[in-house]
């Protein structure tokens, strides 16, 4: 019985896929999520020759999709493209969700990663780092800063940053696109925002960048500076990866893994996500089920130092 259920197993591996995929997005159309989903699943569907369909399922603060794909069978033709918030954050945020990512999903690949930009209001005259700083100390305790809303990455790597460099100040939350808005408007003082939503806005001239979250610097903007070059130990974050149910084969998981990975290094493919803002960081399925573990672990205890509650 034993040899006749492993070979099942093994064969179903084999054969995979002989029917329609269905990604799951945790978010509505038109976001990173979304638009890097979109790209891998057509490049999935040119070469596997089968279906690979996108279906939106925004809500809860991208529980909802994750729930979805949480509870669905094993079998690989269920996926989930999701990013840091759901999958890092949610869990401590929440605390008692129907389905926990950590446990019910399997990592996959990374599709992407997004850098934070700490950015200023133009009218502020704050061109660098230096001037950022003494500016933060003499207005210590009237600073407010924003964010897309409680618990998003903007929010807590806002909380961390203040955390670490010693700043008093304020987070205003809002709903989406106001933040930048109040921003540009010179009612915020700084902020950390995804580079795709600013980035127009710096060339433009009406905020400056100060620094960027990442590990490395971004192509869009060489002589920006990271934070951890200027000293602060923060090194992280948007991020955007492919999940499947936790007991998906993992030779199924391993096939999935190797074609994103591919479809990533295609020249093509990797300039077009660059000009979006990602930087797509190939990964094979131990190093992103690292990566994953140990961005949640990152995030428990700025969570839960920083108060915040869910909306």
């Amino acid at each position: 019985m034993f040899v006749l259920a492993a070979n099942a197993f093994a064969q179903s591996a084999g054969n995979y896929p002989d029917k329609p995929i269905k990604i799951i997005v945790s978010f509505t159309a038109g976001g990173t999520t979304d638009i890097l989903a979109r790209e891998v699943a057509n490049q999935m569907s040119i070469r596997w020759k089968v279906p690979v369909v996108v279906e939106n399922k925004p809500g809860a603060a991208g529980n909802l999709g994750t729930e979805v794909v949480g509870r669905a069978a094993p079998d690989g033709y269920t996926l989930l493209a999701n990013s840091i918030g759901p999958i890092s954050i949610n869990p401590t945020l929440f605390g008692n969700l129907a389905v926990n990512p950590q446990k019910a999903l399997a990592p996959v690949a990374l599709l992407g990663d997004v850098p934070n930009i700490l950015v200023v209001p133009s009218s502020l005259g704050i061109k660098n780092w230096k001037e950022f700083l003494a500016y933060a100390k003499s207005h210590s305790g009237n600073l407010n800063y924003g964010s897309t809303g409680i618990g998003t990455t903007a929010h807590l790597i806002s909380f961390l940053f203040a955390q670490k460099t010693g700043l008093d100040a304020t987070h205003i939350p809002y709903k989406g696109a106001e933040a930048t808005r109040d921003l540009v408007a010179g009612r915020l003082q700084f902020m950390f925002a995804t580079a795709p939503s600013v980035v127009p806005l710096i060339k433009a001239g009406q905020l400056n960048a100060i620094a960027v979250s990442s590990k490395k610097r971004i192509s869009a903007m060489p002589d920006l500076p990271t934070l951890n070059e200027l000293g602060v130990d923060i090194a992280t974050g948007a991020w955007f990866g492919l999940f499947a149910p936790e007991g998906t084969n993992p030779a199924i998981i391993k096939k999935l893994n190797e074609t994103v990975v591919s479809i990533l290094e295609e020249p093509a493919i990797k300039q077009k996500l660059l000009g979006l803002g990602a930087d797509p960081i190939p990964m094979n399925v131990q190093e992103f089920t690292k990566f994953v573990r140990n961005d949640y672990l990152l995030w428990v205890p700025v969570v839960k130092a920083s108060g915040a509650k869910p909306e």
